[in-house]
């Protein structure tokens, strides 16, 4: 397996470099990073973290979404995905090599890393009981779009911003407890992929009266 944390320090250098290197580019404190490309974006989000965390000292809490995140986000490397930040209880992530320059890309990870989230939440709360914290359930969301990358002077951080991320956010609160969903544009393109079983359980207004459906995701048995 290509060495992920090399490979996404390359990525996030070269586009950081795209607007060092520039003497046309005007000093912002925020600056968007390349022109948009097309990303696989996703979302895990804690289920009623609200009512858990009213529950908890700060420091159990602390140690709960340590747990958490930590165990998170080890996956999205380990499917070549790059952490954009955590928001709270949930985690947003994208895969840089899913850019639409990338024509070998076939989608296999992102579905990967988001049934593998699935997969480890026996593990998780293994964890959490040995820490005597409570359990927990969690949801995954992806979409595919078009993204703009954005980085803040002086920082070493980036954020995304488009479509694919705003979907993931809304999808997320239809996906059933400890699954995956993926928004109609990421469906049509990893649809393809014979290991996996689709199944739309929803739609939602988009504006213009168009409706955008929503697909569970699972392997095939």
């Amino acid at each position: 397996m290509v060495d992920t944390e090399k490979s996404l320090s390359i990525h996030m250098s070269t586009v950081i470099n795209k607007v060092k290197n520039n003497p046309e580019t005007p000093h912002y404190v925020v600056n968007f990073l390349e022109t948009s490309q097309s990303y696989c974006v996703g979302l895990v989000d804690i289920v009623n973290s609200t009512q858990i965390s009213a529950s908890l000292t700060q420091h159990k809490l602390s140690k709960y979404y340590e747990v958490f995140l930590n165990s998170m986000a080890q996956i999205v490397e380990k499917f070549g995905g790059f952490v954009i930040k955590n928001i709270g209880d949930s985690l947003l992530f994208y895969f840089p090599d899913s850019s639409k320059s990338s024509k070998s890309y076939d989608f296999k990870n992102c579905l990967e890393c988001g049934l593998t989230m699935i997969e480890e939440h026996e593990t998780i709360n293994k964890i959490l009981k040995k820490e005597k914290l409570p359990s927990l359930n969690y949801r995954i969301s992806a979409d595919y779009g078009e993204v703009s990358i954005m980085k803040i002077n002086g920082s070493s951080n980036i954020d995304v911003f488009g479509t694919p991320v705003n979907m993931c956010t809304k999808i997320n609160h239809g996906a059933p407890k400890n699954s995956i969903v993926i928004g109609s544009d990421l469906y049509r393109t990893a649809k393809k992929l014979d290991s996996y079983s689709y199944q739309m359980i929803n739609s939602y207004s988009v504006g213009m009266k168009f409706m955008y459906p929503i697909y569970c995701v699972s392997r095939k048995h």
